[in-house]
């Protein structure tokens, strides 16, 4: 296998385990009033059905560099309450990152021992080594982050009611 197909199949998986209920976890990652406290703090848009409409979008901030009103959308596949929620996902930023068209995002959440619930988001990036790249960033004042600095913050959110 080359190095290029090896970047054009890629599968992140993130995991982490947070003092809350499923349903509380679900409401965090499906409100809009929830997102735009955490992560990019960009409000999302969810028709929690097979064949809706995904969308997640920019804040003011975000808008002033250039970036478009909805710089995330996709399509719900499967939506469970408080389990589980798969939808595509596609970058909006710039012609490059919409030209490497729709991955797919699996979001599983399972109530486990003394009061925690294991969340665990499995990001599937074939032929999407732009994003690939992006949503595994490490944390930076430039506003990189990905899904590990994303789900930390979700998570500290959740248990002290602050994010980062």
């Amino acid at each position: 296998m080359s190095a290029a197909t090896k970047a054009s199949v890629t599968t992140q998986v993130y995991e982490v385990y947070i003092r809350a209920t499923p349903e509380a976890i679900w409401d965090a990652i499906t409100s809009p009033e929830w997102t735009v406290k955490y992560g990019y703090q960009g409000a999302v848009d969810y028709e929690l059905r097979p064949g809706g409409a995904y969308r997640a979008h920019s804040t003011p901030d975000m808008r002033k560099f250039g970036l478009p009103e909805v710089v995330v959308d996709g399509v719900v596949e499967q939506a469970d309450p408080p389990k589980k929620l798969v939808h595509t996902y596609r970058f909006l930023f710039s012609d490059q990152n919409k030209a490497e068209g729709f991955t797919r995002v699996t979001w599983e959440i399972e109530k486990v021992a003394a009061g925690f619930s294991r969340l665990t988001v499995t990001h599937e990036l074939e032929g999407a080594p732009i994003m690939a790249g992006m949503v595994a960033s490490k944390f930076s004042e430039q506003g990189a982050g990905g899904w590990a600095w994303i789900l930390s913050d979700l998570k500290t959110l959740l248990e002290t009611g602050k994010s980062m």
